[in-house]
């Protein structure tokens, strides 16, 4: 990296189920104006802005930010499945890295339908129709709906594996529970308990429940990303940067392999990791606090082996342990999760993002991680696209 890239500010909208929250645009501004407000920059002063969404017509970017101002400065419309708001970040950060801009506003909203995720071009190839035939070719069952049998296979191959048991998937529900209960921008704030999680609607025999699955969700985020030249230039909050950041895409083991994780993004999770903590040289041992992309408890179990936090085949012993939650060796979604936070799939990159930021500056409330000096994020899309980004102060 050329230029250090600061996070100056950030927000976030409460997230609300479907039919609950205001409409897209409304949400995508109000963020927008927080993260301004937050990092102490006028809208005027942004050089270019990147807004993230997947459920919308294009150019909704536009019309999120015409109410925030219309100062004819480039608006970026970005689409990478569910790790659209990350993706937004890492254009932005290579850009200021570059010294292309100075300082950019990134955005990320969604107002979405209530069930399973649809499909609105159902007259052409889909991109998720390559990770379902793998799906076919391995053996997952056909009669459950698409993200359930990419996830929930992963997490089956785990079992299968290592022999993880069905419980340790329902005591990451139940943590997620309890980290959300801190939590009052999170959708979901009841506490549930393991039993609960396996006691809940049966979505996959053996594999999965309702409460292991995040729920649809409407909401926004943002964040005010800029140089540290500029940020000291105009007085500006300093002490979040980010430090290393990788985007990667699938390999030829997601849809060739013998392995249903890589179908989840495992191997392209690995990957991303591995380049960050190359170029930030410090590794997972040193992170204090991670946001990981939980849309179904399996997949933060793969994930932190994806990510180091454990070695491959010892999540169960990680979960057990609890170095998953305070007082363990990290803190793993201290905001709840997309379990209990929600996913509004263009925002949660960004709301991750805001989490973190405010970890790092000792500003969590009662969701404080002590000591919080370097932050992990993971964002994964099926498709496919995967980001990690640390954050240090």
């Amino acid at each position: 990296m050329t230029r250090k890239v600061v996070v100056a500010g950030v927000g976030m909208v409460p997230f609300r189920k479907p039919g609950a929250s205001e409409t897209y645009d409304l949400m995508g501004a109000e963020a927008a104006r927080l993260a301004l407000a937050d990092a102490g920059v006028a809208y005027g002063a942004i050089q270019q802005a990147y807004a993230c969404f997947i459920y919308g017509d294009s150019t909704a970017g536009q019309r999120a930010l015409y109410h925030v101002g219309m100062t004819r400065l480039p608006i970026i419309n970005v689409n990478n499945n569910c790790s659209t708001g990350s993706t937004g970040l890492y254009l932005a950060r290579q850009a200021i890295e570059a010294g292309a801009l100075d300082v950019a506003l990134v955005v990320g909203f969604e107002q979405m339908n209530p069930g399973a995720l649809g499909t609105y071009f159902n007259d052409r190839p889909l991109p998720s129709d390559l990770f379902i035939k793998q799906c076919d070719r391995l053996g997952v069952p056909t009669d459950i709906p698409p993200a359930l049998r990419i996830f929930g296979g992963a997490g089956m191959e785990h079992m299968k594996r290592f022999g993880t048991p069905l419980s340790s998937f329902a005591k990451i529900r139940a943590k997620a529970s309890r980290h959300a209960a801190n939590n009052p921008l999170a959708v979901f704030r009841k506490v549930v308990s393991a039993e609960d999680v396996l006691a809940d609607q049966v979505m996959w025999p053996g594999v999965m429940t309702r409460l292991m699955a995040c729920p649809p969700t409407c909401g926004a985020a943002a964040a005010v990303l800029c140089s540290e030249d500029y940020a000291r230039r105009h007085g500006l909050d300093t002490r979040v940067w980010i430090a290393a950041q990788a985007l990667t895409t699938d390999g030829p083991e997601s849809l060739e392999g013998d392995d249903l994780r890589d179908v989840a993004g495992f191997g392209m999770a690995k990957d991303a990791a591995r380049q960050v903590y190359e170029t930030a040289g410090i590794g997972a041992e040193d992170v204090n606090v991670v946001e990981l992309h939980d849309c179904f408890a399996h997949n933060e179990l793969i994930t932190y082996e994806a990510l180091g936090l454990c070695p491959e085949g010892g999540a169960e012993k990680f979960i057990d342990d609890g170095d998953n939650t305070y007082g363990g060796r990290f803190v793993v979604n201290p905001s709840g999760g997309l379990l209990s936070k929600g996913h509004p799939i263009g925002a949660t990159g960004l709301a991750q993002c805001t989490e973190l930021v405010q970890q790092l500056r000792g500003a969590a409330g009662e969701r404080q991680v002590e000591g919080a000096r370097v932050a992990l994020q993971h964002n994964v899309g099926i498709g496919g696209a995967c980001v990690v980004t640390m954050y240090r102060n």
